[in-house]
């Protein structure tokens, strides 16, 4: 059975090297996707049986529209196909899916693909695994930024003008409406705690746009294996060595 630590309660994954694992192989790409699906199933299974509370995963950020149009379509289709077939996969082991990202810009099948799986499995209490489909770190704290700014707007007119002191009644009412709790509040991943560990596979040292904010003090954990041969002990190799680190947060 794999052991985790108790203060581990939120993983988040860049699963990278779907593709160069193809290349070395002389397969296409969407071979490499394939199968780095199904390695995301059997490394999803064991934190599920290992008690993480979180799991994250970079699934499509908002820079891979970039890519060739036939495997933004295939990723796209592969989303929606594992979304729609892997209900009994999430129901067997109590997994709860939520999104973090832009869903408007996706296929409008994909949307509705996402809104079932979130929903038909919002009731589940085990692990919950948050799918980043179409999210870029600057993307989402633009848009909490920005939807922090119209709540406060749609406060001010009255309250400004209801006040004498104009300045002092903006400084009072903009103190009021925006703290960090606030602007949490306003991200993606509301509900969802900070990250622990931040892993990435493939052998890259970045963080590639993901989860800037949220991963503040996560401890950063890579991996030169490429995605589709991760296996449940590069996983636990990698929970082993955060788990011997000490975190401080700061402090001395």
């Amino acid at each position: 059975m794999p052991k985790t630590c108790m203060d581990l309660k939120h993983v988040a994954i860049i699963m990278d090297g779907n593709g160069r694992w193809a290349k070395k192989r002389g397969e296409a790409r969407w071979v490499g996707h394939q199968e780095g699906l199904e390695t995301t199933k059997k490394i999803v299974k064991a934190a599920s049986d290992m008690g993480i509370d979180f799991v994250t995963l970079y699934a499509f950020s908002s820079e891979n529209w970039k890519r060739a149009e036939s495997e933004v379509g295939f990723l796209m289709g592969l989303i929606e196909k594992h979304l729609i077939a892997e209900f009994e996969f999430y129901k067997a082991n109590n997994i709860r899916v939520l999104h973090i990202g832009d869903i408007a810009p996706l296929p409008a099948r994909v949307q509705t693909a996402i809104k079932k799986a979130c929903d038909e499995t919002s009731h589940f209490t085990g692990t919950t695994v948050a799918l980043a489909i179409n999210y870029g770190g600057q993307d989402e704290i633009f848009r909490a930024a920005k939807k922090c700014c119209l709540q406060i707007l749609n406060r001010c007119v009255n309250y400004f003008f209801a006040n004498e002191n104009k300045e002092g009644a903006m400084q009072q009412l903009v103190s009021q409406s925006f703290s960090p709790e606030i602007f949490a509040a306003a991200l993606d991943t509301v509900g969802i705690p900070p990250v622990d560990l931040l892993i990435r596979t493939g052998g890259e040292k970045r963080l590639s746009n993901f989860l800037l904010y949220q991963a503040a003090y996560a401890e950063l954990y890579f991996s030169d294996t490429l995605w589709p041969d991760w296996t449940v002990a590069d996983l636990q190799k990698a929970i082993d060595e955060y788990t011997n680190r000490e975190r401080r947060f700061g402090k001395a």
